[in-house]
């Protein structure tokens, strides 16, 4: 065991919940020591108290104090979206490991420079795809590649939320293209897009369309002074990939009623499973051998609980039917982000981030040219 000293950069939600993590992961399963060096935030008062709050030696307002201070291991960036590409690049170009939170950049052509320096450098590149950990998403991939569900055929998927609805929530940074890339699409449908990047293997192709169905928001509360919204509100695009299924993915981020609905139904011609992570703990099954058991006197879809026997559970509870969370996603995200520094595989990086990154791009075109579009 050793000490990995780590360099945050970001004092908001996401970097609270990466020192949690590292903290877990050390608690739990033993891993090397997370020594929190440095915290940055272009806040001072925020950082100030983070800081203290979360255990940092130090803070800054210069998040290249971290990229360059020889006592960091671990660069951990948990900012907007608009800053993934400049930190990262830097990061890499001074030897650091990298944990960044999704998605990698605002581009295709970014994220691939990102993806080829990180094999150049040979350093840890992790992107913070939380889903993957998911012992539902790990069980669900396993029961494709045992077979059987048969052929998979078909991929129907969802991402909604409602957290945008109201009109009256002043404009972000989600927003605007420059700071996020695009709306929905990037924010929701991504974490869909690496969970079927694991199970399903490479797209091929795609073809979209979007709404925007709030085109002007107020620049502050309480204000009638109104900004363009330049993103999409609703995305639903139709793909092919490589191996022949096909289906069709959607997101909202004003999805009334719909809280994290993050949901997909996978169908093979000897069954289907079915998820919804606002169920965490649960997956449908449907085995077709069922129905020709007892000539479907009985078939339907089975609940499988999530229990000791699925990846990464055992872990948190010691039987079936206890729920695990979010932070628990986490939690292994950042054990498995430790065991990298080891030598152990993992699928989430930066190469996975360039391939969903790609994925995005393809399915902006097709919204411009009306047209399928290679990813």
């Amino acid at each position: 065991m050793k000490e990995i000293h780590i360099g945050l950069i970001g004092a908001g939600w996401m970097g609270k919940a990466h020192t949690t993590a590292f903290h877990n992961a050390k608690m739990i399963f033993g891993d090397d020591m997370p020594v929190f060096e440095m915290v940055s935030d272009v806040n001072e008062e925020q950082v100030k108290n983070f800081a203290q709050k979360m255990g940092y030696k130090r803070y800054t307002t210069n998040w290249m104090d971290i990229i360059t201070d020889p006592m960091i291991d671990l660069v951990d960036i948990a900012t907007p979206n608009c800053m993934h590409f400049e930190m990262a690049k830097a990061a890499l170009e001074h030897g650091k490991h990298i944990f960044c939170e999704k998605p990698l950049s605002l581009s295709a052509e970014q994220s691939r420079i990102l993806a080829d320096m990180a094999k150049e450098k040979n350093v840890v590149n992790y992107c913070g795809f939380s889903n993957i950990m998911n012992p539902a998403n790990q069980y669900v991939k396993e029961l494709i590649q045992s077979g059987k569900l048969g052929k998979i055929m078909r991929v129907h998927a969802t991402y909604d939320q409602d957290m945008l609805l109201d009109p009256e929530i002043p404009i972000a940074w989600r927003h605007i293209n420059k700071f996020a890339g695009s709306g929905a699409l990037g924010d929701l449908c991504s974490h869909l897009l690496s969970v079927f990047q694991m199970i399903l293997g490479d797209i091929d192709e795609v073809i979209g369309v979007d709404s925007i169905v709030i085109p002007e928001r107020p620049i502050k509360a309480g204000l009638k002074e109104l900004q363009k919204v330049e993103n999409d509100d609703i995305i639903t695009f139709l793909i092919k990939y490589k191996n022949g299924i096909i289906g069709d993915i959607s997101s909202s981020r004003v999805a009334t009623g719909r809280k994290n609905y993050f949901y997909y139904e996978i169908q093979g011609t000897e069954g289907t499973v079915v998820y919804n992570l606002e169920r965490m703990c649960e997956v449908q099954v449907y085995f077709k051998a069922d129905a020709d058991r007892d000539n479907g006197r009985d078939c339907g879809f089975r609940t499988v609980l999530l229990n000791p026997e699925h990846e990464g559970f055992k872990y948190f509870q010691p039987a079936g039917g206890i729920a695990i969370a979010f932070d628990d996603m986490k939690t292994l995200q950042a054990h498995t982000l430790m065991q990298a520094l080891h030598g152990k595989d993992y699928i989430c990086n930066f190469e996975m981030g360039a391939k969903v990154d790609g994925i995005i791009n393809a399915v902006l075109k097709s919204i411009k040219s009306r047209r399928w579009e290679k990813c």
